[in-house]
């Protein structure tokens, strides 16, 4: 039995998010289809992040084990055949047998997309959260400086999480501007159920002046999901980079 890793890019639009789940689709349902198809096994992949409904991705991974004689590197082309469009393999290799890519070090940067153009071109409408009135970007970058560093997130996660500590270690935020757009790039080693969606709502209510960047830090102390922003939309977020450490 060998594992194969894969880097997975898709488009959530239509998906109920990564997991598999019975009757609905699913990126990790419809990965388990293809390779069946390709193989004549039933298969059950292994995620490294469990995206939201309507979240993107341009590199998730994934591992499965098969017994097929197609060399690791060339599941990517085999799989591409199986696919639908809104879903690609961008590469694939064989792993240790023991590789698991939840259980490693890694380092993800997940990017939120808002736009802030007067009206929301069409082409944009499925990627971008949009947000006309003007956004103070230094209160926002100041407000971001709060969230940077090992910290209990509880204000910042869904109420719904299943983790067994709200303490993660926000490596960097970065607020990047071009034509009327807007990219909040927050980078760490993992994240909460809705963290990265939940900062964004707070920053870009920091940016409206509903709050200051000063509540931020009184958000966290918090330790109450109730005093932190909204919950932005999730067809904004896309999952950009992710590098394994070990």
């Amino acid at each position: 039995m060998r594992r194969v890793l894969l880097c997975v890019a898709y488009d959530g639009t239509d998906y109920c998010g990564w997991q598999y789940q019975p009757g609905v689709p699913t990126v990790e349902g419809r990965l388990n289809q293809s390779i069946e198809e390709l193989t004549g096994k039933e298969t059950a992949v292994i995620g490294a992040s469990r995206t939201d409904a309507g979240v993107h991705a341009l590199c998730n991974m994934a591992v499965f084990d098969t017994e097929s004689s197609i060399p690791g590197d060339r599941f990517s082309f085999a799989l591409n055949t199986k696919l639908p469009d809104d879903i690609r393999i961008v590469w694939s290799k064989d792993v240790d047998a023991d590789f698991h890519p939840r259980h490693v070090t890694c380092e993800k940067t997940y990017e939120y997309h808002i736009y802030t153009g007067g009206f929301m071109p069409p082409m944009k409408r499925l990627y971008y959260w949009h947000e006309a009135r003007p956004l103070d970007i230094k209160a926002m970058e100041d407000a971001a400086a709060h969230l940077v560093g090992e910290h209990d997130f509880k204000s910042f996660c869904s109420v719904d999480t299943s983790a067994l500590t709200t303490v993660r270690n926000v490596k960097s935020i970065r607020l990047v501007q071009g034509d009327n757009e807007l990219t909040v790039a927050v980078t760490g080693n993992g994240f909460l159920y809705n963290m990265v969606r939940i900062i964004v709502g707070t920053l870009v209510w920091v940016g409206l002046g509903v709050r200051t960047p000063e509540n931020v830090k009184r958000m966290l102390e918090a330790k109450d999901r109730e005093a932190a922003g909204p919950t932005a939309p999730a067809h904004g977020l896309v999952l950009a980079e992710f590098r394994f450490l070990d």
